[in-house]
């Protein structure tokens, strides 16, 4: 693996000359510093000054002219059908981040939810595909949202479609921790 220089910038569009891409899953694409490895296994460090969305953003341009495009990968989703809607409420309520296209949803697999929009009359298609959930409502910037995973502890309550409210303890929407390995 060839180690080049960090990143000198972040692109907004595509260049006229693409040398690599690097592959990166929703989670991975919010980032503050990280070392990457490209497709063609061109290593490189990416150090910017605040966590940052890079769905925002085209790619990356290394100090050496080098520039790398970013790519969202496949990824576990449902596409879910139905009452749109009642159905974005739903999902907005659990603050789930949502690709939201024109008759369909898309979301994470999450059994959790996946149970609950059954229960409200979704139809849902299991899929593997990229994921590109709406920004923040303020412009640029990401749902924070929460699985209900064994791992995840929360200290708020929601309600699921069996009608339980659910407390859990201590949570924090906190972007995942960076490193430099």
């Amino acid at each position: 693996m060839t180690d080049f220089p960090p990143v000198s910038r972040l692109l907004s569009q595509a260049p006229a000359r693409v040398d690599d891409r690097v592959i990166l899953t929703y989670d991975e694409r919010l980032m503050r510093r990280k070392r990457l490895v490209t497709e063609g296994d061109i290593g490189f460090l990416v150090d910017l000054p605040s966590v940052t969305n890079l769905d925002d953003h085209w790619g990356f341009e290394l100090d050496d002219g080098t520039t790398i495009a970013i790519v969202p990968a496949d990824e576990e989703v449902l596409v879910v059908t139905g009452d749109l809607p009642r159905l974005c409420w739903h999902i907005g309520n659990r603050h789930t981040p949502c690709q939201i296209a024109p008759g369909h949803l898309v979301i994470r697999d999450d059994a959790v939810l996946e149970r609950m929009l059954r229960g409200l009359g979704a139809e849902i298609r299991r899929a593997r595909g990229p994921f590109t959930p709406e920004s923040g409502a303020y412009g640029t910037g990401r749902t924070m949202g929460h699985d209900h995973g064994p791992a995840q502890g929360h200290d708020h309550a929601h309600d699921h479609p069996h009608g339980a409210v659910h407390h859990h303890g201590s949570h924090a929407h906190i972007a995942p921790e960076d490193d430099a390995t």
